[in-house]
């Protein structure tokens, strides 16, 4: 336990905590208005699935519910590679990174997230993936073994959501959560209030590296 701060470790969702994954959404669906309408699809089936189903399936299954092509699921996968940061990532992970270990617990599948990780150009502690956990979050189990593979206890790790659906999740163990809410995302009806609620990750420093 670092007894100077009030946390021992963050971790992050990765698809829109960390990584701009809306804007190659709309790219692949060729615009803004279905790649949106896609991306609502896929974010609630996905946080209502439970146990692990092959990723690039939900993907599909979410563009055919928006009225496309359930074949731009073969080829969001293929373009992968394109994701990029939020401009403030470095700078802040790097101050993080310099006091606390960091990690990742994310909705996707092995082979896909270890591509976006890449793309983040960040050494993490740990990287728990829906296809790993065997569940999507959700369901606690994705975050409890991004915990216990740092050694924490939930009350002294701070979460960084990119979506509403993981206030579920995180309040349901006790994570402290951060919510990074880049898009403007309306919550769900009954989502659990965050610690913060910001629109950029440049107060997440003064957050995570509070004295106790």
């Amino acid at each position: 336990m670092n007894s100077r701060l009030h946390y021992d470790a963050v971790l992050f969702d990765l698809l829109t905590g960390l990584l701009d994954s809306w804007s190659l959404w709309d790219s692949v669906a060729g615009g803004t208005e279905d790649g949106r309408r896609w991306r609502g699809a896929y974010l609630s089936r996905t946080y209502a699935t439970g146990a692990y189903r092959p990723y690039e399936e939900m993907v599909a299954a979410a563009a055919a519910e928006a009225g496309l092509d359930p074949a731009l699921a073969q080829r969001l996968a293929a373009r992968y590679g394109e994701l990029r940061p939020w401009p403030e990532v470095g700078t802040v992970l790097a101050a993080l990174g310099a006091k606390l270990p960091l990690g990742i617990v994310t909705n996707c599948s092995e082979a896909l997230g270890a591509k976006a990780v890449a793309c983040t150009g960040i050494a993490f502690a740990t990287v728990v993936t829906a296809e790993r956990a065997g569940f999507y979050k959700p369901d606690p189990r994705p975050y409890r073994l991004a915990l216990a593979e740092l050694g924490v206890e939930p009350s002294r790790c701070l979460f960084v959501a990119g979506s509403a659906y993981d206030l579920f999740g995180t309040a349901a163990i006790g994570l402290p959560t951060f919510w990074h809410d880049r898009i403007g995302m309306t919550p769900p009806e009954g989502a659990p209030r965050p610690l913060a609620h910001h629109r950029t990750l440049h107060p997440l420093v003064a957050h995570a590296l509070a004295p106790p």
